[in-house]
């Protein structure tokens, strides 16, 4: 039998869940769930091995208009993934009114790979609404394969991941075959505080917020990591570590549960808050975070 593999990028505005099914199909989570818009700053590939085939998908930043440094890159990294797909997912939700004009949705109609138009949140809505969006959509993305689905309770996912096979090319895997993402542990460690930051605070402090793993010492039974959190005004600072450092512990300790169950192995956690004046706006400081 032959081998098939490919990247399935998925796309699409902030929030309707792009993370939620990309952990869905992978059956890991990889990428940040939160109820917060941009909450996925990087593309993030998840890897899928069988004997038969590899699938890599690839979770992109929220398309939007950028007011910000940091936000122009994850829109590059957005319109990234419309260049070396195998597959595109468009993933949309009940609700969302398609704009026309829009020029990225002009040049993911133009793509030349398949686009599966996904319509997510089906679980919210009726029947009626729900034939209303597809016409909506059609008008605008003639040449794509709607599927409604619900990423949240995994309604009808299993059929979007029917037609990524069908529609794979065959070709020799891109990674090893017990590869599960091309990102490394601390990025994941750092995703992970980021995430519970996203959580427990309200307005700009999550959005002001980046992770550097200082230190990642991993011994026999237990794994030492040392992460350093900036933000952008002292007051910002004051607000994350809280009363008596009440706040910033919270975080500590809900991080370091889900690192513990992530590694499987006992985890010592380490948190430091550092300002860092308007670090959104600065090139240098974005690029070494891994921001391109």
């Amino acid at each position: 039998m032959s081998h098939k593999a490919g990247y399935v990028n998925i796309i699409g505005k902030p929030n309707v869940g792009k993370s939620t099914l990309m952990n869905a199909m992978v059956g890991e989570k990889l990428s940040i769930i939160t109820s917060r818009a941009q909450t996925t700053r990087h593309r993030i590939h998840g890897i899928l091995n069988t004997p038969d085939y590899q699938v890599i998908f690839s979770d992109t930043p929220g398309i939007l208009d950028p007011s910000y440094k940091l936000q122009e890159t994850m829109l590059k990294a957005a319109r990234s993934a419309l260049v070396d797909a195998d597959v595109l997912i468009y993933l949309t939700e009940i609700g969302e009114v398609p704009d026309p004009e829009d020029k990225f949705l002009q040049k993911v109609a133009k793509a030349k790979v398949p686009v599966l138009l996904v319509i997510n949140k089906i679980d919210l809505s009726n029947q009626e609404k729900v034939r209303s969006c597809m016409e909506q959509w059609d008008k605008i993305l003639p040449k794509a394969e709607m599927i409604p689905i619900s990423a949240l309770k995994k309604f009808n996912v299993e059929s979007i991941f029917n037609r990524i096979l069908e529609l794979l090319p065959e070709s020799p895997p891109y990674y090893d075959k017990d590869a599960l993402t091309d990102k490394s542990e601390r990025f994941f460690v750092g995703e992970m505080i980021r995430e519970k930051i996203l959580l427990y605070y309200k307005q700009e402090i999550p959005y002001a917020v980046e992770v550097e793993i200082e230190s990642f010492k991993e011994e026999k039974k237990l794994i030492r990591i040392s992460a350093l959190i900036y933000v952008e005004r002292e007051s910002q600072k004051g607000i994350l570590i809280g009363n008596e450092g009440k706040a910033l512990k919270k975080v500590g300790r809900e991080s370091r549960l889900d690192m513990e169950t992530f590694f499987q192995k006992k985890v010592f956690l380490e948190l430091r808050v550092k300002v860092k004046k308007d670090w959104r706006n600065n090139e240098r400081f974005i690029k070494n975070f891994g921001y391109h």
